[in-house]
């Protein structure tokens, strides 16, 4: 078993080492190689990749969400813009919600986040609000093995609260007439729309994964079909 052990580790070693020339330096979509990606299917990959270019999504929103809304962190009585950001990412990893708003969880936390009654750090709280919605249609999970198993219409729905929670960030203002959080802005100077593009990249990811995972099933049944059709035997040499 030890002697296992140890080949199974140079093997391993092997093809990290093994990738092709320029991996892993930045070019989209590369992820070093790790033990537990060989109890993932390539779906599971597909969709792990995914939820970690929705994570991404997510933290460049929150970067310039409190760029744009200093205000916000300063409520939640952080010292800079980077402490704020690096506490809510901690909080993500460790779905963890914020002290005002514990005990809530994902769409509780969003309807929260766009009531204009908040005084709480909204952008916290729709962020964090967000993740928990789209974590939770998946499980609750970030990483996806071949034995998981995700339901196609949970993450749907969480499409459709981020399409709703992006349509209300844009139309509701708070008592003093403005918005909720200064976001898409258009001037006669130019228009800066790189947030409706964000959440347009996160609904798109969302809306394919939740088509994804409802091929995925239906092509198991017509496979298992076709195999009692055809009397498919499995080849023996």
């Amino acid at each position: 078993m030890r002697r296992a052990g140890a080949l199974l580790a140079l093997l391993l070693a092997g093809c990290v080492a093994s990738g092709p020339p320029g991996a892993h330096l930045g070019t989209p979509g590369t992820e070093t190689m790790t033990p537990d990606q060989l109890v993932q299917t390539d779906f599971n990959r597909t969709v792990s990749v995914a939820m970690r270019e929705n994570l991404a999504s997510l933290d460049t929103l929150l970067e310039k969400l409190y760029r744009r809304n200093p205000r916000e962190w300063r409520k939640s009585g952080r010292q800079s813009h980077l402490e704020a950001v690096g506490i809510v990412r901690r909080a993500i990893a460790e779905q963890r919600a914020p002290a005002d708003i514990a005990g809530l969880r994902d769409i509780q936390v969003l309807a929260v986040a766009l009531d204009p009654a908040y005084q709480g750090d909204r952008v916290q709280a729709l962020i964090y609000g967000l993740a928990d919605t789209i974590v939770a249609a998946h499980n609750g999970k970030t990483r996806f093995y071949a034995f998981d198993v995700l339901n196609g219409q949970h993450v749907y729905n969480a499409a459709r609260n981020v399409e709703a929670a992006a349509w209300l960030l844009a139309s509701r203002r708070n008592a003093a007439g403005e918005p909720l959080l200064f976001a898409n802005e258009i001037a006669a100077d130019g228009a800066n729309l790189s947030f409706e593009r964000e959440f347009g990249a996160l609904i798109g990811r969302l809306d394919l994964i939740a088509s994804l995972l409802g091929e995925n099933s239906r092509r198991l049944g017509i496979n298992y079909a076709q195999n009692l059709l055809f009397f498919a035997f499995l080849p023996v040499r």
